[in-house]
């Protein structure tokens, strides 16, 4: 591990170094079936990854603020290598008690930049540091609901991720729920499934009201949204919402 004095981008050279040492070419090429955008990958494992971020952070915390944190994740997000964005957003996710409102629209630049441009990325980072900030910064919540009406997909993508951790807590419920509807008109399938996603997490606070908006909205939900909403219900259950919020019932 590189001096704590170091710089962030002599701490982001080292950590490409490492991930270049362990590279695996073949697990590399087996990440794209993953994916229908094309990514790129070392072919380093995930335990692997969070070794080294975790280093990263050990070695670091007493020397550095959340300011340099940022800093490493402005140089590797831009990489290609998934695991590259991987290293700079966990060291960054160990410094949450640090996080302030301005990292919110650093975050947004980051997603419209297309830096985080892959499902992995955004799923891996958003969920925890949007949740942390809408939780901490309950006037944000305006702010992410203009995400949903943006065109980047991966922007759009954030704004639903983002409540994953919150959906089980009764002052955001309403919130989660009114983000998923606010996508139904998405044909983008990362989107259509990440609403899905939210609505199951959502459900699991109570499957009964979920019940309840999948049949008020019908039609409306894509099939793959509905689909992903449903996975918790007994298959009955499953058979009965897909017939009726079908077209036309």
């Amino acid at each position: 591990m590189p001096e704590k004095s170091m710089t962030t981008d002599a701490v982001a050279s080292h950590a490409l170094q490492r991930l270049k040492n362990i590279a695996d070419a073949e697990k590399a090429r087996q990440v794209q079936k993953y994916f229908k955008e094309t990514v790129r990958s070392f072919g380093v494992p995930s335990p692997a990854v969070r070794a080294l971020a975790r280093e990263i952070h050990e070695s670091t915390k007493k020397d550095w603020t959340i300011a340099e944190a940022i800093e490493l994740c402005d140089r590797l997000f831009p990489r290609p290598e998934l695991e590259a964005k991987s290293v700079a957003a966990l060291v960054l996710l160990r410094r949450q008690k640090e996080f302030a409102r301005p990292l919110f629209r650093t975050i947004h630049d980051w997603l419209a930049n297309d830096y985080l441009n892959n499902w992995a990325s955004v799923d891996i980072f958003c969920p925890q540091a949007l949740g942390v900030l809408l939780a901490r910064y309950p006037e944000l919540l305006p702010r992410i609901e203009k995400w949903a009406g943006e065109p980047n997909r991966w922007v759009r993508r954030a704004s639903i991720v983002a409540f994953l951790k919150l959906a089980r807590k009764e002052e955001f419920i309403v919130a989660a729920y009114a983000m998923a509807a606010r996508h139904f008109a998405s044909r983008d399938d990362l989107v259509q499934k990440a609403s899905g996603w939210l609505l199951r997490e959502a459900g699991k606070r109570d499957m009964e009201r979920l019940e309840a908006f999948l049949l008020a909205h019908g039609a409306a939900i894509p099939r793959t949204t509905l689909r992903y909403a449903i996975e918790r219900f007994p298959e009955d259950k499953r058979h009965e919402l897909l017939r009726r919020t079908r077209a036309g019932n």
